[in-house]
């Protein structure tokens, strides 16, 4: 179990709420040491790393920043695990060659996750490449988790895109939480409440099951 949280958030619009700065990393490790929990923070650049490294468990490299390729060597000096985002428009091949640079300078710690591509399409946020899952254990040893919030944008679209990626084989899910989305900083709209969540994951760790998968 892994507590999610963006300390350095880049955001579409530079009006929109940034984070808290590492004054929002102590607060996750304080929150995550509390219930017995492992911290994953985004770092954007190559100058927070030593930051973030003080504070979190496993480092993750946003959809945005796929392709930095020299920050993604520098995680690649780390031992800490790695958790790459795949790019709003990479292709699964452009994902794989990415996590190869973190992979080729030391660190076999890589953790990929899907978090949908951009699409023609308005009627959700970005287009659930659940493909991806199944295609990426046949290419690779990696792990690869579903971020089905992101993908969604809205929460009434989050619970039936987790089933399916935990159908399709995902080693793991990022759902988004928040015990008054209304009121969020961030990726309200795409929240869940606590109450759907507990019963979200009831619901998942019984398709799990019935593919003879823990989760």
């Amino acid at each position: 179990k892994i507590l999610r949280g963006g300390a350095f958030k880049p955001r579409s619009s530079p009006y929109s709420f940034q984070g808290l700065g590492e004054e929002g990393l102590k607060l996750m490790r304080q929150a995550a040491d509390k219930f017995n929990l492992l911290v994953i923070t985004e770092v954007l650049e190559i100058s927070q790393i030593d930051t973030v490294d003080k504070y979190t468990d496993i480092f993750q490299v946003g959809a945005r920043n796929m392709q930095n390729f020299v920050l993604l060597k520098e995680l690649g000096k780390n031992s800490k695990p790695v958790m790459l985002k795949r790019g709003i428009s990479a292709t699964i091949e452009d994902w794989l060659m990415s996590a190869e640079y973190i992979l080729a300078n030391g660190n076999k710690n890589v953790i990929l996750c899907e978090r949908g591509i951009r699409s023609f399409d308005k009627s959700s946020k970005h287009i659930f490449d659940l493909s991806a899952i199944p295609i990426v254990h046949k290419k690779s040893h990696l792990p690869v988790i579903a971020d089905p919030s992101h993908a969604a944008g809205l929460r009434d679209y989050v619970p039936p895109m987790a089933r399916a990626a935990v159908a399709a084989g995902a080693d793991g899910l990022m759902i988004e939480i928040h015990n008054n989305p209304d009121e969020a900083l961030s990726d309200g709209p795409q929240a869940l409440l606590p109450v759907t969540y507990l019963h979200l994951i009831e619901e998942l760790k019984m398709i799990a099951k019935a593919i003879g998968r823990d989760l």
